[in-house]
């Protein structure tokens, strides 16, 4: 019975660590911007300024990724204000919206965020 009682109280200890620890990594809202910036950044870098027409390749490809850049702080403005956080103590929840005009596609982002790092589980095209 004696290591019993032992074992259950290393086992609730050790969660109870855990759970500390996740209370002390769940990022902010302000670390998930510069994710999802970061993110997006990337993706238009590597998806839409490597593609563009031929016609336009040698005007837009090399200001392309410039452009990106200096686009930074609305990224996150328009990140910032079409997200919805969801806050467990240990970990968060984040839902992302971003749906401009009806001439570029929206799509919508669901990320966990857990000991400083950010996990998108859902990317879906509307």
């Amino acid at each position: 019975m004696r290591v019993l009682s032992i074992i259950v109280c290393v086992g609730v200890l050790g969660l109870a660590t855990i759970g500390l620890a996740m209370a002390r990594t769940n990022p902010k809202q302000e670390q998930y911007e510069e994710y999802a910036v970061e993110q997006l950044s990337e993706y238009v870098k590597g998806n839409l300024c490597k593609k563009t027409p031929n016609i336009f390749e040698n005007i837009i490809k090399f200001n392309c990724t410039e452009l990106v850049e200096a686009a930074n702080p609305q990224i996150r403005e328009i990140i910032a204000v079409r997200t919805e956080r969801q806050d467990f103590l240990i970990f968060s929840v984040y839902r992302t919206d971003l749906t401009l005009n009806n001439w570029v596609p929206s799509y919508k982002f669901e990320t966990v965020g857990a000991f400083d790092k950010f996990y998108t589980y859902r990317m879906e095209k509307q």
